[in-house]
């Protein structure tokens, strides 16, 4: 597989080249993380983090780490916490796929998140890629008890 292959991504890399082109179905390459519905609760351990390599499950790590700097700005909590990210996968070149989802399907703030992602994520991963999924769908039970007493602080009654 070489760097052409990889799809369509987000670049982080110091130059500013161009994102590549989706030349390559992603179901060859990645097969999106499944999660049992019955644990979504568990966070925030139930964000699922690959690696081809012990450096990449250190990376999967920093990112998840990184990730807590994103915050929805209509909740005021970080995506993380919220429990929206579902999974981070480093590939074999040192690439992140992040899955992610949204409180809700209609939310119009990906290219806000994309964009605040691309900021915590530089110098950890030179590229990203977030695939957003809506299975299974978010609730409240995803939110981590940090998640929760921070909505709590913001006046969200629980």
């Amino acid at each position: 597989m070489t760097a052409d292959d990889f799809g369509s991504l987000s670049d982080n890399s110091p130059d500013g080249s161009a994102a590549l082109d989706d030349t390559l179905p992603r179901s060859s390459y990645f097969q999106p993380m499944v999660i049992d519905p019955e644990h979504i609760g568990d966070r925030p351990t139930a964000t699922v983090l690959e690696g081809a390599d012990d450096t990449g499950r250190e990376t999967a790590a920093a990112v998840k780490e990184a990730m807590h700097d994103v915050i929805d700005p209509e909740l005021g909590v970080d995506v993380v916490d919220l429990g929206l990210l579902y999974g981070v996968r480093i590939d074999e070149l040192g690439r992140a796929i992040l899955t992610m989802t949204l409180t809700t399907p209609a939310c119009p703030l990906t290219d806000l998140l994309e964009d605040e992602t691309a900021t915590v994520l530089a110098g950890i991963v030179d590229q990203f890629r977030i695939d957003w999924v809506w299975k299974p769908l978010w609730t409240l039970s995803n939110v981590t008890p940090d998640g929760l007493d921070q909505l709590r602080a913001l006046g969200f009654p629980f």
